[in-house]
């Protein structure tokens, strides 16, 4: 790497964005690297900055936030020959947790990024109802998940973690099973539709989703897949005791929950928003296509 742009969120960390971006830029500087930094007021400024450094020569853009601005990045990278690099800096963090990526060490992800090693990896792809077009790189979530996320996004106080902890507990309260509609195509085991009830679907180009969450453990951004996690259960204990699990993956082995692999998923469920990279997408019914190859990501 000669030349990058480096994007930060500086509202991402809860404003520790800012300094992990001086402390790459320094690491990059140091490495021999020419840095053209650039910071978003708000998505649409950052993404008109992102569209406007591919214009310029460059090596690779650099994010240094978390998944939310990572995915607003992915809408302008997705599909061409410049690579992602990744500082981590936000609260969940899952794109670099997939890619090995040092979570607290900027000078570290700097040296990644220095390194030039390239990865050519899968991302998912939603196609909805309403013409929306959106690119993905972690997980799509409906269901409950998307709830509790509505709910958060609905309240004004408090602030941080504590926010969406209320919601979710105020979701539980309320717990019921929705109906589900979904087809998957290009399975290795056979096409088929689902009508069914659940509590929440997951769709995962990669395994883990909300800070470490593995809700789609077999996920691999290698494979030309989409891993659908679907968990059905209407006993707020029995999705209490779940949760602790999906740290580490093995609730795929309980009864409430089944798993699927498919190129392609269509998914429907009344009322209820699809969310990908910890951000709104749309209203279901959503297509939702893992597409190969489609991003190059600086890696270790």
């Amino acid at each position: 790497m000669k030349r990058v742009t480096v994007l930060t969120n500086p509202a991402s960390g809860h404003g520790s964005a800012s300094h992990a971006a001086e402390r790459a830029i320094t690491q990059l500087h140091r490495r021999g690297v020419d840095v053209v930094a650039i910071a978003g007021r708000d998505s649409t400024h950052a993404r008109q900055l992102v569209e406007g450094a591919l214009e310029r020569d460059m090596d690779a853009l650099v994010v240094v936030g978390g998944d939310g601005i990572i995915s607003l990045a992915l809408q302008v990278l997705a599909q061409t020959d410049i690579p992602l690099g990744i500082v981590p800096a936000g609260t969940g963090n899952d794109h670099a947790r997939e890619f090995g990526i040092p979570a607290k060490d900027p000078e570290a992800a700097a040296d990644v990024i220095a390194n030039g090693n390239i990865s050519q990896v899968d991302l998912g792809r939603i196609s909805g109802s309403d013409g929306t077009d959106r690119w993905f790189g972690t997980v799509m979530a409906a269901g409950f998940d998307s709830l509790v996320t509505d709910r958060t996004n609905r309240m004004t106080w408090p602030h941080g973690r504590m926010r969406y902890n209320l919601a979710m507990v105020a979701e539980i309260s309320k717990l019921r099973l929705l109906p589900f509609r979904l087809t998957f195509t290009g399975c290795p085991d056979g096409d088929r539709e689902l009508v069914t009830e659940l509590t929440l679907a997951a769709f995962g180009n990669t395994r883990s989703y909300g800070g470490g969450m593995k809700i789609c453990p077999g996920a691999d951004p290698r494979d030309g897949l989409l891993d659908a996690t679907m968990v059905a259960s209407a006993s707020r204990m029995k999705l209490i005791r779940l949760f602790p699990t999906v740290f580490k993956g093995t609730h795929v082995d309980l009864d409430e929950v089944r798993t699927a692999r498919a190129k392609t998923i269509t998914v429907d469920s009344p009322g209820i928003n699809a969310y990908a990279d910890g951000e709104y997408v749309c209203p279901l019914p959503v297509t939702v296509t893992a597409v190969p190859g489609a991003l190059k990501v600086l890696t270790p």
